[in-house]
């Protein structure tokens, strides 16, 4: 009798073990940004700006932020947000910033509708968030100090497609 408890015992803590597990590798962090695959407008009174995210892979989505004019395109940024390891990290290569190059900053806040990723070492922003505000409106917002004042600035979007 008591073996066959112990079998029984054993067996639900394995299967218990193997779902818990997979669930929790089953929801990468990556997965709960799939939300902002899509052109996204915010409206400002000098134009519009976009911001437009594909999925390259499991792993990585890949984002621009630009405007047009007239038959021109103008491109502000290109991002990666990509997940490595158990880390989503977010990195901007903004024009002539940085000497063209890129610049990572971390997730810290990951959840169905917000993700905030912080770069303490970086000048001006520490933080870029994203805000899901409902399917087809979110807000984007850079924060941090700058020449020893706080600073921070919203971009509220609605999205295109």
């Amino acid at each position: 009798m008591k073996t066959n408890s112990v079998k029984i015992f054993l067996s639900v803590v394995i299967i218990v073990s193997v779902v818990s597990s997979w669930a929790h590798y089953s929801v990468k962090p990556i997965d709960k940004a799939m939300w902002l695959i899509g052109t996204w407008e915010n409206k400002t009174s000098r134009g519009s700006v976009y911001e437009s995210w594909k999925k390259i892979n499991e792993s990585e989505l890949a984002g621009k932020s630009y405007a047009v004019k007239g038959t021109d395109t103008i491109v502000f940024e290109t991002v990666k947000l990509k997940q490595e390891g158990e880390g989503l990290y977010y990195i901007p290569t903004v024009r002539n910033q940085n000497d063209g190059k890129p610049v990572s900053f971390k997730a810290y806040t990951i959840t169905d509708y917000k993700m905030v990723f912080g770069n303490p070492e970086h000048d001006f922003p520490q933080s870029v968030s994203y805000t899901k505000v409902n399917a087809d409106s979110l807000v984007a917002e850079i924060s941090g100090v700058k020449n020893g004042n706080v600073r921070h600035q919203t971009f509220p979007m609605r999205r295109l497609k």
